[in-house]
């Protein structure tokens, strides 16, 4: 039987929307005795974390599960993880990518600090449906950060040495959490899968930090739940973890909080 991910306790961050958008300045696998990448794009400044927190040791499973399907409010179900163990997002890893994401830069070749090894081409692992109309050189495997690609037009994401050095990235998703989840949407199954989850629900999920930041600055200010002027940067985040806020989802926390009425068209 596959042993599970170590749980580790998560520390409090300030989640500061200034510091998200300056973070991300970027510029077949087999092994490296070169730099790593996250070391080139540091371009000679100090590491994220002196000292880097060890990553999960993780393993794929053979066991398979079908392609999502929407239920009626637009969300995907994944069957075989039902309950507090279930992924809401409203977004596919194709719609992440169709909008406009990671600065065109996610699925650059890379060599990667935790499994030492490089890696290119890893987007022909998925279907090929999934970048008709996109211009992949610049919307996908750039190795510069364009704040133009995003569907927002802004700035937005951490560094992969921060996610490496604060231990975020396992070994059989060196790419992190997106590559994480365009396996588990494609029925993947892996001994990664419950942290995975819980740390995308902890950002865009009920309880999550970015979702719910986002909802009480539009009530607060007396927008509608999608006016892009408010915290675009945050609708790009919530964007990268496959989540688009709705109005249900705004009013339920709305109601929940107390918060002022939020807008209507």
């Amino acid at each position: 039987m596959s042993r599970r991910c170590s749980k580790r306790k998560r520390k409090a961050v300030n989640y500061n929307e200034q510091k998200l958008a300056a973070a991300f300045d970027v510029g077949s696998s087999r092994k490296s005795s070169g730099k790593t990448t996250a070391a080139k794009e540091r371009d000679g400044k100090a590491p994220y974390r002196a000292n880097s927190k060890p990553h999960p040791k993780c393993e794929v499973l053979d066991e398979r599960s079908a392609i999502p399907k929407r239920n009626k409010k637009g969300f995907l179900v994944f069957k075989d993880h039902p309950g507090p163990k279930q992924l809401r997002t409203n977004l596919t890893p194709a719609q992440v990518l169709e909008a406009g994401a990671f600065g065109g830069t996610y699925f650059r070749p890379i060599t990667s600090g935790v499994t030492g090894k490089k890696y290119r081409n890893v987007h022909k692992e998925f279907p090929s449906e999934w970048f008709e109309g996109l211009d992949v050189k610049t919307q996908v495997v750039s190795a510069t950060y364009d704040k133009t690609v995003n569907s927002y037009g802004v700035k937005c994401g951490g560094s992969l040495d921060m996610w490496e050095g604060s231990g975020w990235i396992s070994d059989i998703d060196p790419y992190g959490w997106f590559q994480w989840y365009c396996r588990f949407y494609m029925g993947r199954r892996s001994t990664d899968d419950d942290r995975q989850i819980a740390r995308g629900m902890g950002v865009m999920g009920p309880k999550g930090r970015f979702r719910n930041q986002l909802i009480g600055r539009c009530a607060r200010g007396g927008k509608c739940f999608d006016d892009q002027t408010i915290s675009p940067v945050i609708r790009q985040a919530l964007l990268h973890w496959g989540y688009d806020l709705t109005q249900e989802d705004a009013d339920a926390y709305v109601k929940r909080k107390g918060l002022p009425k939020l807008k209507r068209k």
